[in-house]
C-alpha cells in the first residue's frame, strides 16, 4: 500500500522496501521522508489517502501473528497488567484487532500516539501506556527499531521481536534481547 502511493509520487520501490524502511512509522513522519525523496511537498489529500487505504488493507488482510492470542490469554491468566502502545491510528488498530479477533483482548488497552503526543521514536506513547507505572517497571516487547528507540528513551526495558530476521537492527536500536517466538517472552515474565 505505502509503497504504491510512493511509486504514484516517482519514488519507486517495492512492498518489501516499503516494509523495511517504514515499519513501525507513523504516517505523518513518512510524508516528509516522501516529500524529500521527490523533491517537493506531497499533494494535498495523500496522507489521508493512504491513510483510508491502510485502514481498508488492513481490515482485509490483517493475520494473527502465531501464538499471539494464547499470550494474551496467558499474560491476563497471571494478571500482569498490559497495553498497547501503537504509531497506528484508533482506526487501524481497530480493523486490525477486528480481522485478528483480538478485539476483546484489547479492549480499554490501546494507545495510539496521534492522541498521546509524538509518534514513536519520541517516548510519549509509551509513558502515556505506562500511566502510573514508574517506566523502570515496565517491559516493552517491540518490532521496529523505532520503537525500541522510543522505548529505550521512556526509560523502560525493552525486547525485540523479529520472527523473520536476526534482530540485528532492534539490538542495535537498544533492545536487550530479541524474541524470535512469542512464547519465549514467559522466560522473562514468568
Amino acid at each position: 500500500m505505502t509503497a504504491r502511493f510512493c511509486s504514484a509520487l516517482g519514488w519507486d520501490m517495492s512492498a518489501d522496501e516499503a516494509l523495511s524502511r517504514f515499519l513501525g512509522m507513523s504516517i505523518v513522519d513518512i510524508e516528509p521522508l516522501v516529500a524529500a525523496r521527490i523533491g517537493q511537498k506531497v499533494p494535498d489529500g495523500w496522507r489521508d489517502g493512504l491513510a483510508r487505504e491502510l485502514v481498508v488493507a488492513l481490515g482485509r488482510q490483517a493475520r494473527l501473528i502465531p501464538g499471539a492470542r494464547e499470550l494474551l490469554v496467558r499474560v491476563n491468566e497471571l494478571g500482569i497488567d498490559w497495553r498497547v502502545a501503537s504509531n497506528s491510528s484508533d482506526e487501524e488498530m481497530a480493523v486490525k484487532f477486528a480481522r485478528t479477533e483480538l478485539t476483546d483482548l484489547v479492549a480499554g488497552r490501546c494507545f495510539a500516539a496521534a492522541r498521546n503526543g509524538k509518534p514513536k521514536p519520541a517516548p510519549d506513547v509509551f509513558l502515556a501506556a505506562a500511566g502510573d507505572v514508574p517506566a523502570a517497571r515496565c517491559l516493552v516487547v517491540e518490532d521496529s527499531a523505532l520503537g525500541v528507540t522510543g522505548a529505550v528513551a521512556a526509560g523502560m526495558v525493552c525486547y525485540g521481536f523479529d520472527r523473520h530476521g536476526d534482530g540485528a537492527a532492534l539490538l542495535e536500536a537498544g533492545a536487550v534481547g530479541v524474541f524470535r517466538e512469542l512464547e519465549q517472552i514467559f522466560g522473562v515474565v514468568g
